[in-house]
């Protein structure tokens, strides 16, 4: 056995890897039916200045990135774009949805739309805690 450690992976071998392991928790659990979710907010010109990239995944919405550009922020879009993938992920049949950040702006802005902690790492980075939401609408 070879254990080989690297900052730059054959894509090959990372989607065997990524393969082999949807193999497996869809055999203990079931069909992950995952599919991506994007909202994206242009302005006039076409430019994008916020969005929203995640996937729906075993029943659950997964925010994995949320970017407001400096010309939205403090206007309330974080909140727009969310309740739009999550009407997404209703009708996709989904439960709920979950997301993390270590920014606290953004932390206020998800407890807005009414998201709940359910964990946390102290002291992610630069003396900020990450912190884990979830919230359940059905």
């Amino acid at each position: 056995m070879n254990i080989i450690v690297s900052a730059a992976p054959d894509e090959s071998d990372a989607s065997i890897i990524d393969a082999a392991l949807a193999d497996y928790n869809e055999s203990t659990v079931g069909a992950a039916d995952r599919l991506a979710l994007s909202v994206i907010v242009r302005d006039d010109a076409g430019v994008i200045c916020a969005g929203v990239n995640g996937q729906t995944a075993w029943g659950w919405l997964y925010v994995q990135r949320l970017w407001v550009g400096d010309s939205l922020r403090g206007q309330g879009m974080a909140g727009k774009m969310l309740s739009a993938a999550e009407d997404e992920a209703r009708s996709r049949g989904c439960i709920g949805a979950y997301i993390d950040t270590f920014n606290p702006a953004a932390l206020s802005a998800y407890q807005r739309q009414g998201y709940v902690e359910y964990g946390r790492m102290e002291q992610f980075v630069a003396g900020r805690d990450r912190i884990f939401l979830q919230k359940r609408w059905a």
